[in-house]
């Protein structure tokens, strides 16, 4: 499963292409890079009145059956939507758009990496994303209780070019005004059909993150 990718688009890149929405950038100056599990990370999601841009941390609460202690590392890949758990943030209110430029999955102990970019350098790419707010919980020990704003992305069965590294899983992406406005706006039954597989060959391998 995807558990690390790279954001590098420019805030002024989202916010024209998010330009016929109501958009607000609340990040101040933001670091592109590489991002990890329970790191900060820009999504877009909705404020009341349009969209915003902020940072959330990665990682959705996790089942609480899956817990063995207080500590919750959190949760950041979603495949089984058909779970109480995750149905009940499934609303086009918790939905939210994660801006991604490539992402990785693992090649195997002492393999690294093997990156994974559009086919196209001009595609924007989002992961599909849910996101809750204000969720208290022991992220680290040594933090204690800690009250954040969280996200995780869906995953599905993975493309060609994913198959042949990971072949169980690959995130759900959207590349197209069309796919970004059913996922924030759309009812769930609508919206869940977005749970697919990019077509075969959208993607290139490549060495490094861009």
């Amino acid at each position: 499963m995807c558990n690390l990718y790279s954001q590098t688009l420019p805030q002024a890149a989202m916010r024209q292409l998010f330009a016929a929405w109501a958009f607000t950038d609340r990040t101040g100056n933001l670091e592109p890079g590489e991002i990890y599990p329970d790191r900060l990370a820009p999504v877009i999601r909705h404020d009341g009145s349009g969209l915003e841009l902020v940072q959330a941390r990665w990682g959705l609460p996790s089942p609480p059956s899956v817990l063995k202690t207080s500590r919750d590392p959190g949760v950041t890949n979603i495949r089984n939507l058909g779970s109480p758990h995750w149905r009940r943030w499934l609303g086009p209110a918790h939905r939210c758009l994660v801006p991604l430029t490539s992402f990785a999955e693992p090649l195997g102990p002492g393999r690294g990496n093997q990156w994974f970019a559009s086919q196209d350098p001009t595609t924007p790419m989002f992961f599909a994303g849910i996101e809750v707010r204000g969720w208290t919980s022991v992220r680290k020990v040594k933090d204690g209780p800690t009250t954040d704003d969280l996200f995780a992305f869906l995953t599905c069965q993975p493309n060609e070019e994913v198959r042949a590294v990971h072949p169980k899983a690959m995130p759900v992406i959207l590349t197209t005004p069309a796919e970004w406005d059913l996922w924030l706006s759309a009812p769930g039954d609508q919206a869940i059909r977005l749970q697919r597989s990019l077509p075969d060959r959208a993607l290139r391998l490549v060495p490094d993150p861009i």
